[in-house]
């Protein structure tokens, strides 16, 4: 279990750009996965974006192309590049991080960091 805190959202207009920061405090446990994940009000999650140790990723589909996620493994932050910014794009991104020991993870989430896109 960490601390998590995501800065980065705000306003935009359609087409427009913002850079998503996720900070996780020190922990003795390895991080296994970072990621973004999305929510409007009165739907489900949504996943937007994963990074492994290993630094592999995948993307939702609707962001692909789009957003670009990295990770800094001496800092223990992750980043979400979003460009061409659409109003669909509206929600809030939380990130989450996958941290554990041997046979054990724990997952830890940020409280969120509002994404609004309108012209």
């Amino acid at each position: 279990q960490v601390q998590i805190v995501e800065s980065g959202g705000g306003f935009v207009q359609p087409g427009g750009s913002l850079r998503l920061t996720c900070a996780s405090s020190e922990s003795i446990f390895s991080i296994y996965m970072m990621g973004w994940y999305r929510r409007v009000p009165g739907k489900q999650r949504e996943l937007v974006a994963t990074i492994s140790s290993n630094g592999r990723t995948n993307y939702g589909d609707s962001v692909k192309g789009r957003f670009t996620i990295s990770r800094d493994n001496a800092k223990r932050t992750v980043y979400l590049q979003m460009n061409d910014l659409k109003p669909e794009d509206t929600a809030v991104y939380y990130c989450s991080v996958t941290t554990g020991s041997g046979q054990e993870e724990y997952n830890s989430w940020g409280q969120g960091t509002q994404v609004t896109v309108s012209s």
